[in-house]
């Protein structure tokens, strides 16, 4: 019977999980080493937000904090919804006193609602990163989500990367539809221009599928120097679909929303064998919002399911 590398490392690891009877004595042992983890599991507090509204979430930050820390998770990505820049400072060190508490590590700050609503004052940031570094810095983590529409905005970017240097904080734009780093080319042309190596790419493939760009190895490969993060969500494209992405390079994209561990969109699989390809040992955030579409905890943990197998280290 052949075993696909997901089957055999889900099926040893619900063996560690609920046991099994001890070897027969003729039988040898096993004493090669488990599996080791090449990336973390963040949790972004998206999963609790709406797709069309992201100021609010259905869990509150304590909710969130302790379905991670249930499932598994060793970081949340930290959006406005919950803290942001208009947060007021004391708020901020309470929350990160209760992410410590819990074991937790903060991967990544979004640090507004315009950046992740890509909309004409998401690059606003960048004209004063000086708040967003503020609140990275008491949250614990060195990395800030920016955004990015026009090419005026690359001189901000240099500065605001310069700044951020000042506070060994790095700043990054995510492959995100409508924007600068809508195609691979774009991407790659915007991160040579900035030139700074504090400032690099979310890698997120979901859009790039849509805007029907390769996301695949090849993608990746040209990307390799930039990658700072790596984040996971699933569509299936569906001309009949509900909900539609805006797209410069197609125009609206209908589309559903589906699970990471489900078939028809994103070819998940390729995309962890390129990323292990390339040596991508950094954060993989879950940044899919599951408000519309499915209970979140249920979401959240089949998502951990799917997705831990994955993230196990290659053989040489």
């Amino acid at each position: 019977m052949q075993y696909s590398r997901r089957t055999f490392l889900t099926t040893t690891a619900g063996v560690a999980a609920f046991g099994c009877s001890p070897p027969d004595q003729d039988e040898p042992m096993d004493d090669s080493p488990a599996p080791e983890a090449a990336m973390q599991l963040s949790l972004s507090v998206r999963v609790a937000e709406s797709f069309f509204d992201k100021r609010n979430s259905t869990m509150t930050i304590d909710e969130l904090i302790a379905m991670a820390s249930e499932f598994g998770y060793s970081a949340l990505c930290m959006r406005a919804s919950q803290v942001g820049t208009h947060t007021p400072a004391e708020e901020v060190a309470a929350v990160k006193e209760k992410i410590d508490a819990a074991g937790l590590k903060v991967s990544m700050v979004t640090g507004d609602f315009a950046v992740p609503s890509n909309n004409e004052e998401g690059p606003m940031l960048l004209r004063n990163i000086t708040p967003y570094l503020d609140l990275a810095d008491t949250l614990g983590s060195s990395l800030i989500r920016v955004c990015m529409k026009k090419d005026e905005d690359i001189p901000f970017a240099q500065a605001s990367a310069d700044e951020a240097a000042e506070r060994n904080i790095r700043l990054a734009h995510q492959s995100h539809c409508a924007s600068l780093f809508e195609t691979v080319d774009g991407s790659v042309r915007v991160l040579e221009a900035i030139n700074r190596p504090n400032f690099g790419i979310i890698y997120e493939p979901a859009n790039w599928f849509i805007a029907a760009e390769d996301y695949g190895i090849a993608s990746i490969r040209r990307l390799q120097p930039y990658l700072f993060n790596f984040y996971i969500q699933n569509h299936r494209l569906n001309p009949d679909g509900v909900t539609k992405v805006e797209t410069w390079k197609k125009g609206p994209v209908p589309l559903d929303h589906i699970g990471v561990w489900e078939e028809g969109g994103v070819d998940v699989d390729s995309v962890f064998d390129a990323m292990h390809e390339v040596g991508y040992e950094g954060y993989l955030t879950v940044h899919q919002a599951f408000g519309d579409v499915m209970p979140v905890a249920e979401a959240v943990r089949m998502s951990y399911e799917h997705l831990k197998p994955l993230t196990m280290r290659r053989s040489a």
